[in-house]
This record gives C-alpha cells, sequence and structure tokens, in this order.
C-alpha cells in the first residue's frame, strides 16, 4: 500500500485533494527535493492518524483551517513517547505548517496557531570526519570488503567520489558518464576535469575533479561487466540495475568492521572529511561552501568547530601575540 492510499483511508476526500494539491505544489514550484517530499508526506500522514484518534473520524480540511498549539503539543508529545528525537519533531512540525500554510495562501487556513508554536531545541551535533590516513585506507580497492573485482572496484570508486567531491551519496548514486565534463570524449574520465553534481533540490553544480577520482572511475568502468550508456546512472548492482545506497552503507559496514575504525564512520562521513581536511589545509568557507552546494553559509560553518587543532595551529602561527 502506497502513501496516498494511507493519507486515503485517515483524511476525508477534501482533505486528501489538498494534501495532492499541496505536493504538486511542492514539486512543481518549490523543488523540493524527493527524500524531503517523502518525509512530508510521511508526517501528514502521522498527524492525520493522530487527529483521527483525537477526533474520532478521520480530518477534514476544516480540521486544519484553525490548529491550535494544544493539538501540536498533544501530538509532539505523542511522538516523542514514541521515541522521536528533537530533529524529527521539529522537521513534522516543518511539514505541517509547510502544509496549513498553503491552505492559507488559499485563504482557507490560518497558521496563527502554529506562529505560535516553538519548535523543540535541537541537540548540537557535529560532523565526525575521518582522518586522513582513515580516508586513504577506505577508498583503497585493496580494502573493499566484495571479492568480485568489478564490484570491489565499483565501491572503490564510490568511496574515492565522496571523498574526493564531497559528494552526498544520493549525488554520487545518481551520477552518470556525462556528468563527467570530458572535453575531448576520444580521452578517459581520467582525462576530466570537472564533475557536474545534481544536488538537492535540483541544483546543479560543477567540482573539479582530481585524477585519482577519474581513475578510479575508469577503472571501474573498464571492469563492470554490464553496458553502461552516457545517459544512464553509472554505478550497477550485481544484477545489472542502479546501485542502492543501502548497498554501499553496507559495504562501509563490512569495511569498518574490518579494518577497526568506529561506528561514526559512515559515507556521509567521507564528506564531512572533504570539507574538514580542506578547512585544515587553508581552504576558505565560501569555496567550501561552493563545493558541497550548501546553499547557506551558516551550514559550512559547522566545519570551523569541527577542525579545533588547525584553527589552533592558524591561530599560533598568524596572530601577533601568540
Amino acid at each position: 500500500m502506497d502513501d496516498s492510499q494511507q493519507i486515503l483511508i485517515y483524511a476525508a476526500p477534501c482533505l486528501l485533494a489538498a494534501l495532492t494539491q499541496w505536493n504538486d505544489h511542492l514539486k512543481s514550484e518549490r523543488r523540493l527535493a524527493a527524500n524531503t517530499l517523502e518525509a512530508y508526506e510521511r508526517d501528514l500522514r502521522q498527524f492525520c492518524h493522530h487527529l483521527t484518534d483525537y477526533l474520532g473520524h478521520p480530518p477534514r480540511k476544516s480540521d486544519f483551517a484553525d490548529l491550535k498549539p494544544l493539538h501540536m503539543r498533544g501530538y509532539l508529545s505523542r511522538r516523542r513517547e514514541a521515541g522521536n528525537g528533537a530533529r524529527t519533531l521539529a522537521r513534522d512540525l516543518a511539514g505541517i505548517r509547510s502544509f496549513v500554510r498553503f491552505l492559507e495562501r488559499r485563504g482557507e487556513a490560518s497558521s496563527a496557531g502554529l506562529i505560535a508554536m516553538r519548535a523543540p531545541r535541537q541537540p548540537a551535533t557535529l560532523p565526525k570526519p575521518v582522518s586522513a590516513e582513515e580516508a586513504v585506507r577506505l577508498i583503497s580497492q585493496d580494502q573493499q570488503v566484495n571479492t568480485e573485482t568489478w564490484i570491489a572496484a565499483r565501491d572503490a570508486a564510490i568511496m574515492t567520489l565522496l571523498y574526493g567531491c564531497g559528494l552526498r551519496i544520493s549525488e554520487c548514486l545518481g551520477l552518470t558518464a556525462d556528468d563527467f565534463q570530458i572535453s575531448d570524449p576520444a580521452n578517459p574520465l581520467v582525462r576530466a576535469t570537472s564533475l557536474r553534481i545534481l544536488g538537492k533540490g535540483g541544483k546543479t553544480r560543477l567540482a573539479p575533479l582530481l585524477a585519482i577520482v577519474g581513475q578510479a572511475v575508469e577503472d571501474y568502468i573498464r571492469r563492470c561487466p554490464y553496458l553502461l550508456p552516457r545517459n544512464e546512472k553509472l554505478f550497477r548492482g550485481a544484477r545489472g540495475g542502479p546501485v542502492q545506497p543501502a548497498v554501499i552503507q553496507r559495504a562501509m559496514r563490512l569495511m569498518r568492521g574490518a579494518l577497526g575504525l568506529p561506528a561514526t564512520v559512515t559515507p556521509h562521513a567521507m564528506r564531512h572529511s572533504f570539507a574538514t581536511h580542506l578547512l585544515g589545509n587553508g581552504g576558505d568557507l565560501r569555496t567550501i561552501q561552493e563545493l558541497l552546494g550548501h546553499a547557506s553559509l551558516s551550514t559550512t560553518q559547522k566545519y570551523t568547530a569541527v577542525d579545533t587543532d588547525a584553527l589552533l595551529e592558524t591561530w599560533n602561527t598568524a596572530h601577533p601575540r601568540a
């Protein structure tokens, strides 16, 4: 049963129609990422479940017209008791606010009650990068856990892209051969100098491509037993379809176990390491922001709290009173 069918059970037809229109608005006008759309739909479905229990009937569009803080506090309390953390609760509130504001713009609701609600306080968390030495081991083809040569080459290429270009795993697995900006198609990927990346919200950015990254990708292409059309996803699973994130996450779990690395070593930690190591070696935040595809510099600034040793070394070297 898909999400729309489940919403139909717990929402009156008038509300279901509004939810469909809201989803179309987020997809076509706001151009939100697929993962964000899925999360918002799930959040609204869960809230509809709660309202069904609270009201005694599937909620109608009119039930969203003037939501009170009391409704939201009861829902967030229920979600907290189910073991959900502050980040999940804040996203729940964001999804409901988005839908109510959509209705408000059409003159069908008021968001005053939701504006009065404060989002749950977020815990202060920092990314946990791997060391440069650990990163080198993780991108090595010899360290990959799969004994099939072409799959080991695939995993090594993916790890190299995550660390060498600072990609999200979804960005990496969405790459095609055409995304490697090759001036001369007769030249191998190792000659490419930049990589076109489709990031969050459908935004495209270019990233410099190191020769070692091109070599790893070219080695995978040479070993891959499947035909790889230039405009289709480059990285393939064992049966020839596009490789799924869970496959790479599992490979990383096995590899960090074999190498004795902590549980914080994940595919996303490679992206954190890319940014942290650049900062530690003199990279500026604006450049790192562009390379990571962050919409806001404040998102990139969290890395200044990670590489404390490098910052202290810079202070000791540059400050006249150090």
